[in-house]
């Protein structure tokens, strides 16, 4: 089968596209005829080699941590699936990825794949709409009437998190660039602060109950954000290199978040998809063969909108 591996951790151009061997399903596992991953930003930081420590990868890796397929066989002990299902997932970091025609995946990790977008585009939903989900519900445990403030809230993850607070009952204000103002309008934010031409800090003129930071940004920037939420507030992290600033005597927590697999909650994001409550965004489908190239993207900052990656077809 043709897949995308890097044999060596280094800038893009170590991702190699090969033939390789065909994964067999193990015990407890099922193999995953590839419709789609994606590129999430984080891939980048693996293969340059930045995320050895917590998560060791034996070399050569094939990327891609979102999978949208149809099962083409079971592993010994796997009851609950069958071959011809078509299923969604979020893989773990540390083996093999869907960056290729088939993966094997742990059967307990896949939730049957919405049926109201195209199979591929789903691939779009699982790390990103898991991140917004566990950000807001299992650690800011956001509540209806409360003040969110969403910080990069123009990328993947941030569309997700606005529209599943708007769902939830809480007034979203979203800091994002003037290309992301019309996806931010469309997912239900309340305010929009254009961070490219306004001071945050200025622009919000009361507290915030939970600040969920999605964005680089430097710890001064980080903290003077934090100073925005109110005495017994909280402060949520997806960019775990920069830990999130707490205020003790405020009695504001500040939590630095790793996404999790969660079957359940992926498959409550699949119904949201499914009933017309919860949409997914893609900004571009390229082909498994070009991925170096997105990754090289990524890292010029040149991409905007989520990644959807095509495996080839039969």
């Amino acid at each position: 089968m043709k897949a995308i591996r890097f044999h060596e951790y280094g800038d893009p151009t170590v991702l190699r596209h090969e033939e390789v061997d065909e994964p067999v399903a193990g015990p407890g596992q099922v193999r995953v005829r590839v419709a789609a991953t994606t590129f999430n930003s984080v891939d980048g930081t693996i293969r340059a080699g930045l995320m050895q420590g917590p998560m060791p990868l034996t070399l050569p890796h094939v990327p891609g941590l979102d999978v949208a397929g149809t099962i083409d066989a079971l592993g010994e002990g796997v009851r609950d699936l069958a071959v011809g299902d078509q299923v969604i997932g979020f893989l773990p970091f540390v083996v093999d990825g869907a960056s290729a025609e088939y993966v094997v995946a742990p059967a307990e990790i896949l939730a049957p794949a919405p049926t109201a977008i195209p199979l591929a585009d789903a691939a779009a939903l699982p790390l990103v709409g898991l991140t917004a989900w566990q950000a807001l519900f299992d650690h800011a445990e956001l509540k209806p009437g409360q003040r969110l403030l969403i910080s990069g809230a123009g990328g993947a993850v941030g569309g997700y998190a606005v529209q599943l607070a708007k769902a939830a009952g809480a007034y979203v204000i979203a800091t994002g660039s003037p290309r992301s103002r019309r996806n931010l309008e469309a997912a239900g934010a309340d305010e929009i602060i254009d961070h490219s031409a306004t001071e945050v800090t200025a622009a919000v003129t009361a507290p915030v109950d939970v600040l969920l930071n999605l964005a680089p940004l430097d710890p001064d920037e980080f903290t003077a954000l934090a100073a925005l939420v109110r005495d017994g507030g909280v402060v949520v992290s997806a960019t775990v290199w920069m830990p999130a600033p707490a205020d003790e005597e405020r009695g504001v927590r500040a939590i630095d978040m790793y996404v999790r697999s969660d079957v359940a909650q992926l498959s409550e994001l699949v119904a949201r998809v499914d009933r017309g409550e919860l949409t997914v965004e893609v900004a571009e489908r390229v082909p498994l063969a070009d991925l170096a190239q997105v990754h090289a993207r990524a890292a010029a900052g040149n991409l905007a909108g989520k990644i959807v990656i095509l495996a080839p077809t039969a």
